[in-house]
């Protein structure tokens, strides 16, 4: 294999990892920035931080789950672009209309996509991608419960508790549960670059197993995302700050929490899941708690719909982006 084509996967992979960043920023952030417990850059850089700690906490589960999605026979260098390109794509595409679509789904449906166009339909492994699919479903749902039966225990923890006295507690609060939530955010989403990567060098020689993940792929992925998360994701966090429910700091620190929660169980246990549902879900647990009118449906609807389709149109993606690719071979 090239080593020129080698190095260009891993530039568009750092790409890809930049634009998850930035894309995704608006799940760690929207929460505090619409709270108003810190600015947007304040924000912005609090979350980068805790994006890099991640290196230090989680291992590689999520990243050895991505890159066993596809018969390693029918991964090449082409398969990989092709998957990266069409990730990068559909990012940009929903990145631009302010759709908070998950980036850790498109990667799994573009590089599934490159694949297919290689070796044909059977080559996906669909014990691997059925579990990440399910979570689809299920991630937004666990951190839905999980946020209202905090949100539940919280209120009644405080029900004594001064308004102004509880309210200057979460804001300070919200500083924890956003910290925790970034720190799940970089655990999980840096690590399914790690897996394109990691997959890269095997198809190239260079390591035999994920376990040979050279460190310095590792603190490249951490500090891409991270970096990226330092642009922000203005367009998404107003969808994911205001247009779900209005939120407090008391609102704030249970759907982070809940974020949080649900990210570090499925990081142990290596299910990709997406942040931008799980954290979507956890705010619609703390409107629940007021009353089902304060979730505005209609734009949780179009979110369901967007997260379907994320799948489905990364795979077509990665199928035309290699056929694209196989005309310069």
């Amino acid at each position: 294999m090239s080593i020129d084509l080698f190095v260009v996967v891993v530039i568009l992979a750092i790409f890809f990892d930049l634009i998850n960043g930035f894309h995704d920023a608006a799940n760690s952030i929207a929460t505090i920035v619409s709270t108003r417990v810190l600015s947007p850059v304040q924000a912005v850089v609090w979350a980068a931080f805790f994006n890099f700690l991640a290196y230090y906490i989680f291992h590689l589960h999520v990243a050895d789950t991505v890159a066993k999605t596809v018969d390693v026979s029918a991964i090449t260098m082409f398969v990989i672009m092709a998957g990266l390109l069409a990730a990068i794509c559909w990012n940009l595409i929903t990145w631009f209309f302010g759709i908070p679509s998950s980036s850790s789904h498109t990667l799994i449906g573009g590089f599934a996509g490159g694949a297919i166009a290689h070796a044909g339909w059977q080559v996906v492994k669909l014990d691997v991608i059925w579990p990440i699919v399910a979570f689809i479903f299920f991630a937004p749902f666990l951190g839905m419960i999980v946020s209202y039966i905090s949100s539940l225990a919280l209120l009644h923890i405080c029900k004594r508790t001064h308004v102004q006295k509880a309210e200057w507690w979460f804001r300070h609060l919200q500083l924890v549960s956003s910290a925790l939530l970034s720190l799940g955010h970089g655990g999980n989403d840096a690590q399914k670059v790690m897996g394109i990567i990691g997959a890269a060098m095997i198809v190239n020689g260079q390591i035999t197993t994920m376990e040979d993940l050279p460190k310095w792929v590792v603190i490249a992925c951490y500090a891409a995302i991270s970096t990226g998360t330092l642009f922000g994701g203005w367009r998404i966090v107003k969808t994911m700050g205001s247009k779900i429910t209005k939120l407090t700091a008391f609102e704030g620190v249970a759907s982070e929490t809940a974020g949080a929660v649900t990210l570090f169980a499925t990081g142990t246990l290596g299910i990709p899941v997406s942040t931008t549902h799980t954290i979507t879900g956890s705010i619609i647990g703390v409107g629940l708690v007021k009353r089902m009118s304060a979730v505005r449906w209609g734009m949780t609807v179009k979110l369901l719909w967007a997260w379907i389709i994320t799948i489905p149109i990364s795979t077509l993606f990665g199928i035309i982006f290699y056929h694209l690719i196989a005309l310069f071979k």
